[in-house]
């Protein structure tokens, strides 16, 4: 993980039958309490085993989803303390933080775009000009 879906999001909900990881939820079930669609970060995969993440090739409003950085122990701060996620808490496991429960991600996105907030379909050329 992770990618972030932004304020720009029309809230379609087209990404969330597309993801494989069935980590995206639609905005009614957000735990940020907003108007868009939301990723969880715990179960995001980037979908590192496609040519490009399933949510932004489906995704018909240009810039909404962006990188996010990787859902590593060397992020665990980012994330737990972020106010873009609320990371889930398993009765068993306890808190499903990147400490705890690394997750695939790109290894070939640059960490610029990641801190930057690149659009996925700028970053991996999903727009074609017209």
């Amino acid at each position: 993980m992770s990618v972030l879906i932004t304020d720009s999001c029309i809230s379609c909900d087209a990404c969330i039958d597309e993801c494989p990881a069935t980590a995206i939820v639609s905005s009614d079930g957000s735990p940020l309490n907003d108007d868009r669609v939301y990723v969880k970060p715990e179960k995001c995969i980037e979908c590192v085993d496609a040519a490009v993440p399933k949510c932004a090739d489906v995704c018909p409003s240009k810039g909404s989803i962006v990188w996010d950085m990787p859902y590593t122990a060397e992020y665990n701060g980012y994330f737990v303390n972020s106010d873009n996620y609320v990371i889930r808490i398993h009765k068993r496991r306890g808190l499903l933080s990147p400490a705890n429960q690394e997750r695939p991600f790109r290894e070939d996105i640059d960490m610029r775009a990641r801190i930057d907030h690149a659009s996925i379909g700028e970053t991996l050329r999903l727009y074609v000009a017209k």
